[in-house]
């Protein structure tokens, strides 16, 4: 993804790998019930390849991946801003103590609007956990209001 995009969009770092211009920005790890997301070296482009290394589950199940934030095209944005990265913010505890190594910090929505407590949540987000926490389950709920 050209750096001229980056600037002009702000990346979602919980996109689906169908978005125009999705990159997997890291992988599943950990246990079925304390998920880690390890981030990779640098993005990789979606290709059909990418996606059959997930086979038999679903790409989101193992890879994370970021896109052009679909802003009001999305459930979780409203006001200008994204729900989601508020919601995990203030209902989610921390996986991380110190910034974890990100290559799309930058330019991504979480940490533009949120700063580095969007960051130290980061690792524990695993677009389709099957096993979510009760926190995570409700923050990922975009009918679940957004704590004042």
């Amino acid at each position: 993804m050209s750096s001229q995009r980056r600037a002009a969009v702000p990346l979602c770092p919980s996109a689906q790998p169908d978005w125009e211009g999705a990159e997997a920005i890291g992988v599943v790890g950990g246990t079925s019930d304390e998920p880690r997301v390890r981030p990779l070296e640098r993005p990789l482009p979606v290709t059909k390849e990418l996606l059959q290394l997930a086979e038999p589950v679903r790409p989101t199940e193992v890879f994370r991946f970021a896109a052009p934030c679909l802003c009001n095209g999305c459930r979780h944005f409203s006001d200008s801003k994204c729900g989601l990265a508020t919601k995990i913010v203030r209902m989610v505890e921390p996986a991380a103590d110190d910034l974890p190594e990100c290559d799309i910090r930058p330019s991504c929505r979480w940490f533009v609007q949120e700063g580095r407590e969007a960051c130290f949540r980061c690792p524990r987000i695993a677009t389709n956990d099957v096993n979510r926490s009760p926190e995570i389950r409700l923050a990922a709920d975009p009918e679940t209001p957004v704590p004042g």
